[in-house]
């Protein structure tokens, strides 16, 4: 006797028996279900996905924007969240690499930063059209980041008469960057890459006084390394376009505001009323025996069917009545045959609000946003929950911020540099041509946004304290925590000081960090369980 048949039992052929399985272990074991039989997807490259869909999902994500207040509100949260009122630059070159020491870096560093301010401030130094600060072009390059996932712009270089630098920046929307590929150059979606993959020119989209539009190849920096085309976008690896954030959710868009006038329309005929008239209206063939021969004659040279004279006939007879639902609820008699019926309209069940919200916290999160924060409903949000959401979806926002806004940002700030270096209004070491040789160390810098929002700011600040306290952390980590610079926020309190003085005005104490000028009269952790309205925590929440 064979192992096999040992094993399954015995059999002169050797095989096992036909109702037994063999053992075996695999992914996807279910693949025979119901649930995967039709779930067969195709696995390529990213980038034909983003190539292939990129024109419909972002038409489908804008047109979404601008026609759901849900959505539209929506964004300006993710873009005051994520952007507020600009990020702000605290250059922090590497001293040691430029040979410099530490007091030089800290006073070059509040030099440069308090000159970039000034230019990227002013819209006709910094913006090429003169409309928008830097800040105002970072949130609307984030804004048009969320239905595209790109961003596009150009850094030129414009001389006018009532402008010192000739930087300038311009912000375009991400469908001018062209769509077509050339396998034999190299073009792929637009953007040309050399032998390695990295972008070395984009094609952009022109458009000339009459109309007309052509691609135009532009440089992504020039000799001397300066980037002239900004390009951000986040996607899978191996790609070098990127797509919205709203598209995995663009169904449940549709579905939202399909529901929503489904709903309404159940409100509306609710609050009026549905009725039917039901008739044993008589066919063609008996209308047709019912008409005398010349009546069938006049009929047919006026063109008016059977069925259109027993429709005269009826609204004839109701043309002297009176059928008037709204005054008085009065009714008259109906013709022969007729009923009136009135409907009752089915609404969605008790759970319609939970769908509603069930939808919305898929777009939310999608956006990389709180449920609560996304729609300003806060109802039965404790304070811990909202601390908790906060933490995990700042993350997110700084993540945002560091992938999208940032290297936007960064190469309009070198740039900048650059050219105040060149024309002397910046000292640096070396020159122009020191600058060249050390652009990274140069140009490193630090970008710091608004704080995020704490639901219990007591709490936080005597936690912030107790770091301190215990070394973990210092008093600038902390400033910069609240998006504070704590150099900014020492010379406000010596020009505080010195305003006091000049008035006579007697400082006020000040105690030691996290020591309280009273004793507290009530337990710290006591509204822990409370709302923000003020209720107690459910049991359950």
């Amino acid at each position: 006797m064979s192992f096999l048949d040992k094993i399954f039992g015995g059999g002169s052929s050797g095989s096992p028996p036909a109702d037994v399985r063999r053992p075996g272990a695999s992914y996807m074991r279910g693949g025979r279900s119901v649930v995967f039989r039709g779930w067969k997807p195709f696995l390529r490259e990213a980038q034909r996905d983003i190539g292939a869909n990129w024109d419909m999902a972002a038409a489908r994500a804008h047109d979404a924007i601008v026609n759901s207040g849900w959505l539209s509100g929506m964004i300006d949260q993710a873009v005051a969240n994520t952007v507020g009122g600009g990020l702000r630059v605290k250059p922090q070159p590497e001293n040691e690499v430029l040979g410099q020491s530490r007091e030089w870096a800290t006073a070059w560093s509040k030099s440069v930063s308090q000159k970039f301010e000034l230019w990227a401030r002013t819209p006709a130094d910094c913006d090429i059209e003169g409309h928008r600060t830097l800040a105002r072009m970072q949130a609307d390059a984030f804004r048009a980041w969320i239905p595209t996932g790109e961003i596009l712009a150009e850094i030129p270089w414009r001389r006018r008469a009532w402008s010192r630098t000739g930087t300038k920046v311009r912000v375009l929307p991400p469908q001018r960057l062209s769509r077509s590929s050339d396998p034999m150059r190299r073009i792929v979606n637009g953007v040309s890459l050399d032998a390695d993959g990295m972008p070395v020119g984009y094609l952009v989209k022109r458009q000339d006084e009459f109309g007309s539009s052509s691609d135009d190849m532009v440089n992504a920096r020039d000799r001397y390394g300066r980037q002239r085309v900004v390009h951000v976008f986040n996607g899978p690896i191996g790609t070098c376009r990127g797509i919205g954030v709203l598209t995995p959710v663009l169904q449940v868009i549709r579905q939202f505001d399909q529901f929503s006038d489904a709903t309404l329309t159940k409100a509306i005929v609710s609050a009026v009323f549905a009725a039917t008239i039901e008739s044993d209206a008589p066919t063609e063939e008996v209308l047709e025996g019912l008409l005398t021969p010349k009546e069938r004659t006049q009929m047919a040279l006026d063109g008016v069917s059977q069925m259109e004279a027993f429709i005269d006939a009826t609204g004839g007879f109701y043309e002297g009545a009176s059928l008037d639902l709204g005054i008085n609820g009065r009714l008259s008699h109906m013709f022969p045959g007729d009923k009136l019926t009135f409907n009752a309209v089915e609404g969605p069940g008790p759970d319609q609000e939970k769908f509603f919200k069930m939808l919305l916290r898929e777009i939310a999160r999608a956006l990389g946003m709180s449920y609560e924060s996304a729609t300003g409903d806060f109802a039965g949000a404790t304070y811990y929950s909202l601390g908790k959401s906060g933490d995990e979806i700042f993350s997110i926002t700084k993540m945002r911020r560091d992938n999208v806004v940032v290297p936007f940002s960064q190469p309009i700030y070198e740039a900048w540099l650059e050219e105040e270096i060149e024309a002397g209004r910046i000292e640096f070491p070396g020159g122009i041509v020191g600058f060249h040789s050390n652009r990274a160390a140069a140009c490193r810098a630090e970008w710091h946004g608004s704080p995020k929002n704490v639901a219990d700011v007591l709490k936080h600040a005597k936690a912030q304290s107790e770091w301190v306290k215990m070394g973990v952390k210092s008093i600038s980590m902390v400033a910069e925590e609240l998006g504070y610079d704590y150099e900014d926020v020492c010379q406000a309190i010596a020009s505080d000081a010195d305003l006091q003085a000049q008035y006579g005005i007697e400082r006020p104490l000040i105690f030691s960090i996290g020591a309280p000028s009273t004793p507290p009269t009530e337990d710290p952790d006591e509204n822990d369980g409370e709302k923000p309205g003020g209720g107690a925590e459910d049991d359950d929440a």
